[in-house]
């Protein structure tokens, strides 16, 4: 198991070397298109099988630092794309595809650079589990009401896909992790590194069905997606603890609100809108792996008393 933990302290640059090699031979993965939902289901239900009972149940012990994160969730990181977007004169199907990444759950890779980076594991899970819950309604709506006088948004059938994307495939591994718990801990590490993979290969897709576009739109939408969630991260930490939450809770706040599920808005703009709207997307997936990372090992190396989620939020 040691060496799948090795290579998934490699995520970044696992993340960075395939977005390479897809903008060099987009051609090798661009064949691939069609398998992004595929991955994307394979990805939830591998979250879905390290996850119990237990875990939804600590969105009920801890619901103030729970509540005050999707509160950010949804209202900091749409917003702040949207006005990036803005500023930077994005177009419309960038802009879409900003508000998307924008409009979507915490990402799944939030709980590792959690761990990583001393914050509380559980609620950081909690905190995924529950914005993935509400993000069935929240996604389509916010991007209807944010970017749909510029463009057609499909919110039905945005619905059905979160729902048959995201929802089906966690509830699958919860019921296999309930059956299997054992057998299911003892694999934890190679179920990473699988997760990991087909994220990386979804990025490898999505640059490579791009990559004709990265040498005008790359750096742009670089910036774009480096503010973006550049503001989510600080934002996340800061109105933690404007909120009153120790250091341990804000941290964990701040990786969640920062890192979106950016594999599920690519999976979203290539079905409903275009190869464009997936580019924020893509150069996001890569970028708050990388930013994570570095955020992780930082607060890592400044550890902080431990505290439960209960008694921080009183």
């Amino acid at each position: 198991m040691h060496a799948f933990e090795r290579l998934n302290r490699l995520f970044p640059v696992w993340a960075i070397l395939f977005a390479l090699c897809a903008a060099w031979q987009p051609d090798w993965f661009t064949g691939l298109a069609g398998q992004i939902k595929l991955l994307l289901a394979l990805i939830m239900f591998a979250m879905g099988l390290t996850l119990s009972r237990q875990d939804f149940l600590g969105v009920v012990r801890a619901p103030k630092p729970v509540a005050v994160g999707i509160v950010l969730q949804f209202t900091l990181m749409p917003l702040a794309a949207l006005l990036v977007s803005k500023l930077l004169g994005l177009d419309p199907a960038l802009t879409t595809g900003m508000v998307l990444v924008g409009a979507t759950a915490g990402g799944t890779a939030s709980n590792v650079m959690a761990w990583l980076a001393g914050g509380h594991v559980a609620l950081s899970v909690s905190m995924t589990l529950a914005s993935t819950l509400v993000s069935v309604a929240a996604t389509p709506l916010l991007t209807w009401l944010l970017v749909g006088e510029s463009i057609a948004v499909p919110v039905a059938g945005m619905f059905m896909s979160i729902a048959q994307l995201v929802i089906a495939p966690i509830a699958l591994g919860v019921v296999v992790h309930h059956l299997l718990g054992d057998r299911v801990r003892r694999v934890e590490p190679m179920l990473a590194t699988l997760a990991m993979a087909a994220i990386v290969l979804i990025i490898a897709i999505v640059v490579g069905l791009n990559a004709d576009r990265l040498l005008t739109l790359g750096p742009l939408v670089a910036l774009a997606v480096v503010l973006h969630n550049g503001i989510g991260l600080a934002g996340g930490y800061g109105l933690a603890r404007l909120a009153g939450f120790e250091e341990r809770i804000a941290r964990t706040v701040a990786i969640e609100v920062g890192m979106q599920n950016s594999g599920l808005a690519v999976a979203l703009a290539s079905q409903f809108f275009s190869a464009s709207a997936a580019l924020p997307g893509a150069l996001f997936s890569v970028w708050h792996n990388v930013s994570g990372s570095l955020l992780a090992g930082y607060w890592k190396r400044r550890p902080v008393g431990q505290q439960t989620p209960a008694t921080a939020s009183r």
